[in-house]
């Protein structure tokens, strides 16, 4: 029997894996491509660090959380200064677009293919970088979307709007895309400039019921689903029956074992079921494969766009 969990891993830097992989993509009928929070920090979407201080040195300073996304969990005592953390974090996040060109890098290798990406990302990397939107499924939400935080009823809303909004009345300004802000001497944001609150008009409730909106995230049970979400369900539950019998090559990039059965258990299950099936995995740090299909891996254990770079140039 087909077993998961990591007591079956078997640890893998294939051999030549770049050289393998790029033969492995010319060669797929079709491919698809899971990706976790790793492909995006890959691409420069760190969470910690110079982008934290830049953006959010004012709550660090306060709350002494070590990351964004520890901060979107804080129980801020008012919705004013919720939704001026929650701004910020969707605009640098969603709205600017990542330092590396990384998601660009994989759309040029897989743009001639028959591919579909499923991805628990929430960023929207993919539409950027030029990936069709009719291939593409968001299982777990979109920083651009709002929904009713009861919820009331099943339906999301773009964001944007609402959000540049926000963050301009703390102060920031946007100048090509970027969210800028008066800086130091020293280059640094000089946050005494900024607020840590918006105007309590600014805060988004339900066109409905009336109640706060919240962002569109699976972080509990109130996440909605949306017709949006339940279409692309269905567009890649066709996609792997229509595909089943090809070459198919399954790239796994930068996910772990927070949520493994939407990505990593499926493809594993999946490549061990199709006799022409390739599982492909790039993950700096956890490059792994179960021994059931070892023989049918290629397994990278480098930084990914680095590996996709090196990808593209040979």
């Amino acid at each position: 029997m087909f077993g998961f969990g990591r007591t079956s891993l078997k640890t893998l830097d294939t051999p030549n894996g770049i050289s393998k992989l790029k033969k492995a993509i010319e060669s797929a009928e079709s491919i698809v491509i899971g990706a976790g929070a790793g492909l995006s920090t890959a691409a420069g979407f760190t969470y910690s660090g110079k982008r934290l201080m830049q953006y959010f040195g004012d709550f660090v300073d306060k709350y002494r959380f070590a990351d964004m996304y520890s901060g979107g969990f804080y129980p801020y005592r008012t919705l004013e200064e919720n939704w001026a953390f929650w701004s910020r974090y969707v605009f640098v996040n969603r709205y600017m677009d990542p330092p590396k060109p990384t998601y660009d890098t994989l759309y040029e290798l897989v743009k001639d293919k028959e591919y579909f990406v499923l991805t628990t990302n929430v960023d929207h990397c993919f539409q950027k970088a030029g990936f069709a939107k009719e291939r593409l499924y968001y299982t777990q939400g979109d920083y651009g979307l709002f929904q009713c935080s009861r919820p009331c009823h099943n339906k999301t809303y773009d964001n944007e709007e609402a959000i540049t909004a926000m963050v301009k009345a703390q102060g920031f300004e946007i100048v090509d895309g970027e969210l800028t802000a008066p800086t130091l001497a020293d280059g640094s944001t000089d946050f005494s400039k900024l607020t840590m609150t918006i105007p309590s008009e600014l805060i988004p409730h339900c066109p409905v019921c009336g109640e706060p909106m919240s962002m569109n995230l699976r972080a509990d049970d109130t996440f909605v689903q949306d017709q949006g979400w339940y279409e692309a369900e269905g567009r890649y539950e066709k996609f792997i029956t229509k595909h089943q019998n090809d070459r198919l090559l399954f790239i796994e990039l930068g996910t772990g074992f927070n949520t493994p059965g939407i990505i990593k258990y499926s493809f594993w299950r999946m490549v061990n079921e199709l006799p022409d099936a390739i599982y492909a995995c790039i993950n700096f740090g956890e490059a792994a494969a179960p021994k059931e299909i070892a023989n049918k891996s290629i397994c990278i254990n480098k930084d990914i766009d680095q590996v996709l770079k090196q990808i593209h140039q040979i």
